[in-house]
């Protein structure tokens, strides 16, 4: 009872309005059941036909988290309040999402699990697809001092380098590194030396205001080197004391970064929450971040530099007008990136599929098909998913899932 308390707890907290999500659909916990997936879903007709129309070189998933909880040699950095309960919602966040990558332990052994499951997953793809595996920088003061304290977790870039080295057929990584770093720049170059094909920065839990010209001399070396920019977008489920950065995540913050040149994607196209719009001054009015994001993708100074990656879309608190919008903007889908935010698809009560047939996304037998395929292979879930969402004859257009030449030098997305 402790434990079911406690997960009621964290899913209160995360669920805000939509009291329904509070008794999930498909459960609280991913069965994680074991691998290969089943012949007659690996080679269903719903699965072959979703690569129809696709150049599997050019499928990349643009947003894979690499996780562990710390353990042996692999130099991945985990804060200690996620293992503590007396800090509940981060511990429980952390079980959320151990569970969703099929249960990271803290031994080494456990943790290599994990990257052997993504491989494996990630094996039943068409030749030439492959996940882009990120890394994660550390909070830094405003001196560019690393705090540990503030730090969420990290994912050093050698490591995630490492990883992607191992299995390039299959793997590409994006770096991350904080810029008011004092070796940012040397830190940049080292890692489009070894094959980094972006940056990803996660604004509001490393500390970064976009708009600083701190970052000015990162810009200008991400231009030099022809290196795109991921920065999350929106509100972000604050973790220690994350939440007072949230004016971080304005979308308009990137104007910054936009007009010194650097290609620069939103992730999960800033879909939730408000931010200041700031266009209008310090003390302008709060606008849903997502308007925000929609004026910087309809400026047409923006055009060929700025894209937003659809990862998390149909999580269940934005399953409804901003997916829906988003579809039907059919002029937008050249600018749209593919990416899973893995290990998220398998967070069961984050994604109701149910919920995305009430909305008539989905069908009730996709739905049911969808259901028993995630159960073994999330990634493949998240992939069918996107592929199959419908408004009105209205689907996400194949350049949204070929992502590969946005990452190329001298590419732009137009």
């Amino acid at each position: 009872m402790r434990r079911r308390g406690l997960l009621l707890a964290a899913m209160g907290l995360g669920a805000g309005s939509a009291a329904w999500k509070l008794w999930p659909d498909e459960g609280w916990w991913n069965p994680c059941r074991p691998l290969p997936t089943p012949e007659h879903l690996a080679n269903h007709e719903f699965v072959r036909s979703a690569w129809i129309g696709l150049d599997p070189a050019k499928v990349w998933d643009v947003h894979v988290h690499l996780l562990g909880m710390g353990a042996g040699d692999n130099r991945i950095w985990v804060n200690p309040a996620l293992r503590n309960i007396l800090h509940p919602f981060e511990f429980i966040h952390a079980k959320f999402y151990a569970n969703a990558a099929c249960e990271i332990g803290r031994d080494e052994a456990a943790e290599n699990a994990y990257v052997a499951r993504l491989t494996a997953l990630q094996q039943t793809r068409p030749a030439g697809s492959k996940l882009m595996l990120l890394a994660m920088d550390y909070f830094h003061d405003e001196s560019g001092n690393r705090v540990p304290g503030r730090t969420v977790f990290h994912v050093p870039n050698d490591y995630a380098a490492e990883i992607a080295a191992r299995n390039a057929a299959r793997f590409e990584w994006i770096a991350s590194i904080h810029p008011y770093r004092k070796d940012c720049v040397e830190a940049l170059e080292w890692a489009a030396r070894h094959g980094a094909r972006a940056i990803k920065w996660l604004p509001s839990i490393m500390g970064i205001d976009p708009a600083s010209p701190r970052c000015v001399r990162f810009y200008d070396a991400l231009v030099r080197l022809d290196m795109p920019l991921m920065s999350h977008g929106g509100y972000e489920h604050p973790l220690l004391d994350s939440g007072a950065l949230q004016e971080f995540n304005n979308p308009l913050a990137l104007r910054r970064p936009l007009e010194r040149g650097v290609r620069v994607i939103v992730a999960h196209c800033a879909s939730t929450g408000a931010g200041i719009d700031i266009d209008r001054g310090a003390h302008g009015p709060e606008v849903e971040n997502f308007s925000l994001f929609s004026r910087l993708m309809d400026d047409p100074r923006y055009v060929g530099r700025l894209a937003g990656d659809i990862s998390a879309l149909t999580e269940t608190s934005r399953v409804g007008p901003i997916l829906r919008y988003i579809i039907k903007k059919t002029e937008w889908h050249g600018r749209l990136l593919n990416g899973s935010d893995y290990p998220l698809p398998g967070y069961i009560p984050e994604i109701s599929i149910a919920r995305h047939v009430d909305q008539n996304f989905i069908t009730p037998a996709q739905g049911r098909l969808l259901v028993e395929i995630r159960q073994y292979d999330p990634l493949l879930f998240d992939f069918l998913l996107k592929r199959q969402i419908s408004v009105n004859g209205a689907r996400f257009g194949a350049a949204v899932f070929e992502t590969a030449d946005f990452f190329a030098k001298g590419k732009s997305r137009t």
